[in-house]
This record gives structure tokens, sequence and C-alpha cells, in this order.
């Protein structure tokens, strides 16, 4: 008698990943809270990211601005864009990290920007510059609600007062022991970037410093 089986399909590899933090979306749905003291955690995962070598004002960065869609800011602590999707982080004064915050990263896209630095136009020629992909480098976890600032003071190395720390300022830092970019994309919205490999210790950190605002609205 014929097999009547029907094979399952494969999976693509790309329905297959599995995000830095991943394994921890239980514990911080258990750690957001509601009320006055509320703050939310989630992961924003696979978050397309660009890591770009120019100096601003010159041709290499003029290129790269063109293809990538966004100007690279001009000084420490700022950005440029828009911070719900395709922005820029000043790394230092020529390193750059773009973020888009609204789709994965495309296979390519670091290629292709990367070609306009060798552009073979008669007077064009090449240019001292670098892009590349760093998309799997970071995570990004976003800490949001009118406890957020308070949970980072706790453990942030810089100065989060607004007045110091203002929407669309964006620092690399120490958030308790770990290295992270931290980026104020909104009044109550922190969007943090640790490294791939710190993401679930940096989650359960802001989890335990979270505990206290379950306190407070119970």
């Amino acid at each position: 008698m014929a097999d009547s089986h029907t094979p399952t399909p494969r999976p693509e590899p790309v329905h297959l990943r599995r995000s830095p933090a991943h394994d921890m979306r239980a514990a911080m749905e258990q750690a957001c809270t509601a009320g006055p003291h509320r703050v939310a955690l989630r992961e924003i995962p696979f978050v397309a990211q660009l890591g770009i070598r120019a100096v601003p004002g010159e041709e290499a960065a003029a290129r790269i601005e063109r293809v990538v869609g966004v100007t690279l800011p001009a000084a420490v602590g700022t950005t440029s864009g828009d911070p719900d999707g395709l922005h820029c982080v000043w790394i230092g004064p020529d390193e750059f990290l773009t973020i888009d915050v609204s789709r994965t990263h495309v296979q390519g896209e670091a290629e292709a920007a990367a070609a306009v630095l060798d552009d073979d136009r008669p007077g064009a020629g090449r240019t001292a510059g670098q892009v590349v992909d760093l998309s799997g480098n970071r995570t990004v976890l976003e800490l949001t609600g009118p406890s957020a600032r308070a949970v980072l003071e706790k453990g942030c190395h810089v100065d989060l007062h607004p007045r110091e720390f203002p929407v669309g300022c964006a620092v690399s830092t120490l958030v308790g022991p770990v290295p992270m970019i931290v980026h104020r994309a909104h009044e109550e919205t922190f969007r943090l970037l640790p490294r791939s490999s710190f993401a679930q210790y940096t989650v359960r950190w802001l989890c335990d410093a979270m505990l206290e605002f379950r306190a407070l609205s119970a």
C-alpha cells in the first residue's frame, strides 16, 4: 500500500532564529508593572544595524548618507533620523551606528552601502570609509514608562536628568557592569543596546531593578 504520509515542510532558517533575549520573554512580562509607577521591558529583536566609519562633511560620509538614507550626527551624545524607524547614533568622531527599529536587517544591505565608496564614475573614485553589518552584534531592549528612568538610575553611569540627557540623546556607557548604548528615544522610552552575549544578564539586572515598582503598584 502506498505511503500516505505527507512530509512536513522544513522551515526556512529565518524561522529558526532565536533572539539574544528570547529565553527571557516570560521574565520581562512578569517584571512589567501598571499604574502610576508603571514600567515595561521588551526586546526588539533582529533590528537592522550598520556600523559606519566616515568623517562627517567629507565625500565618503556624503555618499554613505545618500545610500543609507540618514545623515550622520555631528556631535557626541547626538542622534539623527526617526527614533521609531531609521536613525543614527554618534559613537565616535568618525564612527556611527545606524539602527532601524521598524524592520529586521536585509542580507547584503551593508555591501550595497559600502559599494558607493568605490565609485567608478569619471572623476569620482574611491573614498576612505567603511560600512559593515552589525545587526547580530547587539540587541535592542526597550524600557518604557514613568519609572523607566528611575530603574536605569540604579546602575547607569551617566546623569539621566532631562537637563543633561534629553530626548534624542544617546551615549556609550555602563548599566550595572555591562557596557552598552543608552538612547532616550522619547520622554519615557529608553533603548538599551548591549552586546548580544550580555543580553540575558542585562534583562535579569533590569528585572531585579524593576521589582521595587511592582511593590509600589500592588
